[in-house]
């Protein structure tokens, strides 16, 4: 972290003011908006976004937005975030000023909980419903973090990212990541569930799978979970996905095996009823990548109607020693 001395003093600058230091503050436990940070700080409007537009400006936090909101966090990486990061690290715990934002804080986060709940509990009876014809979420996170390892990457994608649970499952497996997804409610009941977690290395954004409002070539790990079987053209879907991964970068697709169950496409919205290991490993290669391993798991009903879940892990921009496995599956799945 070296900075020249017109650079410092504007980074100084911007953060040596009450308010823009109360701010990084705040934005260093999460995403908020401007409506969240007037509540909390009890400050007008307009005074707030000047002060959140010079912080910006200065490199400190970030800005996105997300239909007619926009939301701001602290700077996840650079040394405008280390700066920043030093600067909240020297100040005091018992700091009546900052133990007030904190206590405001911890309201606003639960009342955008309690909403997400109410969102969350009006669907459950459709998910539960999905959940009891294939194999039990736990198996397939087991198998997903075994597939990962243990090495903790510098950045990570999800796509589709729902309740967040793939942000936090994975959380010790990279250093900042990011979630998408097209609801706004399913994104309010992540960032909820990112709060309770204590998960602040992983922000959500509202965005198209299909055009992803991030640049390409960033992404050590990109995951899509459950998410290919209700779009028209899933490969499309892969593309985005492939244009997001670093060279080397691995891509991770949990999905459902070709099966004959047609009511899930007129209750469930399901466009395409699974995806075959060949169906898959065309496309992937398609856009550059090279399945590494293919693991089906079946069931854990023995009723003959139940789905199979299979993953597939892919790397992108080079032969893998592991390639000839393309298509195999281990002693937990099969054909």
């Amino acid at each position: 972290m070296k900075f020249g001395v017109d650079a410092l003093v504007e980074l100084l600058k911007a953060a040596g003011e009450p308010t823009r230091l109360r701010l990084l503050a705040l934005l260093s436990a999460g995403d908020l908006t401007v409506t969240d940070l007037t509540d909390i700080l009890g400050q007008s409007q307009p005074r707030i976004s000047r002060h959140l537009k010079l912080l910006t400006e200065a490199g400190l936090i970030d800005r996105y937005q997300e239909g007619a909101w926009a939301y701001f966090r602290l700077k996840q990486d650079g040394d405008a975030a280390a700066l920043a990061n030093t600067l909240l690290a020297a100040t005091c715990e018992d700091d009546a000023v900052l133990l007030r934002d904190g206590e405001r804080l911890a309201a606003v986060k639960r009342t955008r909980a309690e909403r997400a709940q109410e969102y969350f509990k009006l669907n459950a009876s459709e998910w539960d419903e999905l959940r009891r014809l294939h194999v039990d979420d736990t198996a397939v996170e087991a198998k997903l973090l075994e597939l990962i390892g243990t090495d903790t990457v510098d950045a990570l994608l999800d796509l589709g990212t729902g309740t967040g649970r793939i942000l936090q499952l994975l959380q010790n497996s990279y250093r900042r990541a990011t979630g998408i997804d097209a609801s706004r409610d399913m994104l309010a009941v992540a960032r909820a569930n990112l709060d309770k977690a204590g998960v602040l290395k992983a922000s959500v954004r509202h965005g198209d799978i299909l055009n992803l409002p991030l640049d390409g070539n960033e992404y050590d790990i990109v995951i899509i979970h459950q998410v290919l079987h209700f779009l028209v053209q899933p490969e499309l879907a892969l593309a985005e996905a492939s244009r997001m991964l670093r060279t080397g970068g691995r891509l991770v697709i949990i999905d459902l095996a070709p099966h004959s169950l047609e009511y899930l496409r007129d209750e469930h919205a399901h466009l395409r009823l699974g995806f075959s290991h060949q169906t898959m490993a065309e496309w992937l290669s398609k856009y550059g990548l090279t399945v590494e391993k293919t693991v089906d798991l079946p069931p854990g009903s023995s009723a003959s109607k139940g789905l199979t879940v299979t993953i597939w892990l892919a790397r992108q921009g080079a032969e893998s020693s592991a390639a000839t496995n393309n298509g195999t599956t281990d002693q937990t799945g099969r054909r």
